[in-house]
């Protein structure tokens, strides 16, 4: 038996994040959302994700018993009404399909997600959905999903010593070291949550966290960090200067002095030292961030929005980014003055304008980014990013 995560319509809605991954991979706290699915249900999980995609995120090898919306964060109250479903059901709040009880035959249309078929027999889900629709509820949800994978996580079980180096404002049981992690001469504030140190990481003296926040496996936080939670960095990660409400979905670096704010970066991007981004307008006034979907800027509803950053995309020493910025896919951004707040995937320049930024050199700073945490660029992820250069034009 197995769950296939379905993007469900939300792919493009969530883009420039998803352009390299489905819905279901996206890491809002400490585990990816297909890794909650899989350690709370103990089934395999595949995708049903665009066609490009599919050769990396594959459909499960086993037959699928249930079919869910990859945009849901997996809590233990939706997770056990899944697993309840039986072949004809379907799971719904508000109207609105949450899950299949797979049939054996077909799927889901994008369609039967907005209005469950009238033949399927409706369960009606009353707890509460965590649902990421859009790229900044990557952060304004982060706090709920740690509190969730902290749980699931660290129950029943012990933490490495933290040492008597540190200062602890709050609760200490909500403080947990994996096995290598280390953590020295900081100030950890559990007052308003947790704070996950992953196996192998490292806080260096002198930083302060006031959670919840999650320092991935292997990631580090520089010395003198002052990073506000609820923020969340994946595996090796390097972090430094100050950050709130952030997510980092892993093997990213900001290791130098600037401020991110409100903020989601993809994997294996880099922002240059004082790299800065704006996360309030001077007017107090809700910010705009571009649709894909639409082609346009649109209303966040949100107050706090910084900047949201595809994969392989990088920033120059001393960049300046607006309120809402989004950066696609393998971009390069400096110079003086604010960029533009919607950047092109494959871009090369900054303010005074763009060039596209070729592939082949787009490729080999990826090979040489990836082998310095000794993970190579493999065939399928070429792939995969020569499609989305030959796309530049037609998704931008």
């Amino acid at each position: 038996m197995s769950i296939i995560l379905s993007d469900a319509g939300w792919h493009a809605h969530l883009l420039p994040l998803t352009f390299t991954r489905p819905v279901g991979q996206l890491r809002p706290g400490i585990l990816r959302l297909a890794e909650g699915w899989y350690v709370r249900s103990g089934l395999g999980v595949g995708y049903r994700t665009e066609n490009y995609l599919s050769a990396a995120f594959p459909l499960p090898i086993e037959p699928a018993q249930f079919e869910v919306d990859g945009a849901l964060f997996p809590t233990d109250a939706i997770v056990g009404a899944v697993m309840d479903l039986r072949p004809g059901q379907v799971l719904v709040q508000d109207g609105v399909a949450l899950a299949f009880g797979s049939e054996g035959k077909g799927h889901p249309s994008i369609a039967d997600w907005r209005s469950p078929p009238v033949h399927l027999t409706p369960v009606p889900f009353t707890d509460e959905v965590i649902r990421f629709e859009r790229p900044w509820h990557v952060f304004q949800h982060c706090g709920k999903a740690i509190a969730h994978d902290f749980q699931l996580l660290t129950e029943g079980r012990r933490s490495e010593r933290l040492e008597g180096t540190n200062t602890v404002i709050g609760d200490p049981n909500l403080i947990f070291l994996e096995e290598g992690a280390v953590v020295e001469a900081s100030i950890l504030n559990t007052k308003n949550g947790p704070i996950y140190i992953g196996k192998g990481a490292e806080v260096m003296e002198g930083a302060l966290l006031r959670g919840p926040i999650v320092v991935g496996d292997h990631a580090q936080l520089k010395m003198g960090a002052k990073v506000y939670g609820p923020s969340a960095f994946g595996p090796e990660c390097r972090v430094g200067g100050e950050v709130t409400n952030s997510v980092i979905l892993g093997y990213s670096n900001k290791g130098h002095d600037g401020f991110l704010g409100n903020s989601v970066l993809g994997e294996w991007c880099n922002l240059g030292a004082d790299t800065n981004t704006s996360n309030l307008k001077n007017t107090y006034g809700s910010v705009q961030v571009w649709s894909y979907t639409e082609g346009k800027l649109v209303d966040s509803g949100q107050q706090f929005c910084g900047l949201i950053m595809g994969d392989h995309s990088k920033s120059g020493i001393n960049t300046m980014f607006n309120t809402g910025t989004v950066v696609g896919v393998a971009a390069n951004i400096f110079g003086s003055g604010f960029p533009p707040k919607q950047i092109p995937g494959f871009s090369w320049g900054g303010a005074e304008g763009f060039a596209v930024y070729d592939i082949e050199r787009a490729l080999a700073t990826a090979r040489r980014v990836m082998e310095r945490r000794r993970i190579p660029l493999t065939v399928v992820d070429e792939g995969l990013l020569r499609h989305l250069f030959a796309q530049r034009n037609a998704i931008s």
